[in-house]
């Protein structure tokens, strides 16, 4: 694969000065063809804009990226966990590669910065978006598996997840409040939980939402998120600390 070289005439829509070792360093992986790299920060929209600097962009990289995240993501919970349920890992799984999660792990790495953007995506803060920074995360994942082999992008993988993987083991698996008040509100009340958004404030690509959780029609607690997922499940995991104490659970 051909590599592709910055746009030196472009700095804002191009991987910072020394951008891209700075990168590698937090990925734990030095690139032999920092071409893949390139390509994997490539966003359509540049490709578009400047087709004459760009031989193609991210997408292809990016599903390859997803397949090798997800097989990774299973193999690190079943060699390493040996503990979990078939289940367990099922939603284990489903949480690590979410979205969520994937745009988390982006933005700690502040990849909005590395990623080459067309002027139009850049002009609206296409750098901040949860779903653009995560799929690129995707695409560099799949560009290390290009790079290298299964072994290699699978230790990359381990060294990016393993607070969070550490993390959602710890507390009990946050992605499944939802779930287990769900059971619990059925159990006790036979009724469901009812989420209702309080308010939303900030820009389009860096919104705080706050929901509250009704059992019968009433308010019993509220959380916040920068997605309505995890202000969701937020709110979830406060009602079901307000439950355990109310109802001598725990």
């Amino acid at each position: 694969m051909p590599k592709l070289l910055p746009n030196e005439h472009s700095i804002q829509s191009e991987p910072v000065d020394g951008g891209l070792e700075t990168l590698e360093g937090l990925l734990h992986y030095i690139f032999k063809d920092k071409g893949l790299l390139i390509e994997a920060l490539t966003h359509r929209s540049y490709f578009h804009e400047s087709p004459g600097k760009s031989c193609a962009y991210n997408e292809r990289f990016e599903f390859l990226g997803d397949a090798v995240l997800g097989m990774a993501i299973t193999d690190i919970l079943f060699r390493e966990n040996a503990s979990l349920s078939e289940a367990e890992m099922s939603k284990l799984k489903s949480y690590l590669v979410s979205r969520e999660i994937l745009a988390q792990l982006a933005l700690e790495m502040n990849i909005g910065q590395y990623i080459r953007l067309g002027k139009g995506e850049e002009l609206t803060g296409g750098r901040k978006k949860n779903s653009l920074i995560a799929n690129t995360l995707e695409a560099i994942i799949g560009a290390v598996y290009l790079d290298s082999d299964y072994v290699v992008v699978k230790n990359v993988i381990m060294h990016l997840y393993a607070p969070t993987i550490n993390k959602a083991i710890n507390q009990h698996h946050p992605y499944d409040y939802k779930t287990t008040l769900q059971e619990l509100s059925q159990t006790l009340f036979a009724t469901l939980p009812e989420y209702r958004l309080v308010s939303e404030t900030g820009d389009d690509h860096n919104k705080t939402f706050v929901y509250e959780v009704c059992l019968n029609a009433q308010p019993l607690a509220t959380g916040t998120g920068k997605s309505k997922k995890t202000a969701q499940i937020n709110a979830a995991c406060a009602a079901l600390q307000t439950l355990h104490k109310k109802e001598n659970l725990i």
